[in-house]
């Protein structure tokens, strides 16, 4: 860059400031200490039950007493006993085991097997393919 002409370097000073101490800095325990030896005023609030959980374990609220006291039993509804039997006993007109009366209506053995124990909760859908597949009235009046 020889003959362009004279070169200048344009400099601005750079400030660099410490940034103002943030509210958990103010409370550290090396500046209360300063605080303290230079005689300035320290303001110290103790908070009603801090670091502690006892609002939400000591007083039990109205709706955790209506819960406590309900005594209702809830379960779902299984399969009556008349439907169990009739769907052992068409089955067995069939001459078909479980697997292959639960191929014909397109679903895993596990399910007949629960139907035909009590164990299943009763579904419309499978209820309709068990009556197409064994040809016989399982719902309703008889």
């Amino acid at each position: 860059m020889a003959g362009v002409g004279p070169m200048t370097q344009d400099w601005e000073p750079v400030v660099i400031r410490k940034r103002a101490p943030n509210s958990a800095a103010k409370r550290d325990e090396k500046t209360v200490n300063a605080a303290r030896r230079s005689g300035a005023d320290i303001e110290t609030v103790r908070k009603y039950n801090a670091a502690t959980n006892k609002a939400a374990s000591s007083s039990t609220s109205l709706n955790t007493k209506m819960l406590d006291d309900d005594t209702e039993n809830l379960a779902h509804e299984r399969v009556p006993t008349e439907l169990k039997k009739a769907i052992m006993q068409a089955r067995g007109d069939k001459k078909l085991t479980q697997s292959q009366l639960a191929q014909l209506i397109n679903e895993k053995p596990q399910v007949i097997q629960e139907y035909e124990s009590g164990k299943a909760i009763p579904n419309q859908q499978i209820l309709s393919k068990l009556e197409r597949a064994l040809g016989a009235k399982l719902r309703g009046k008889k």
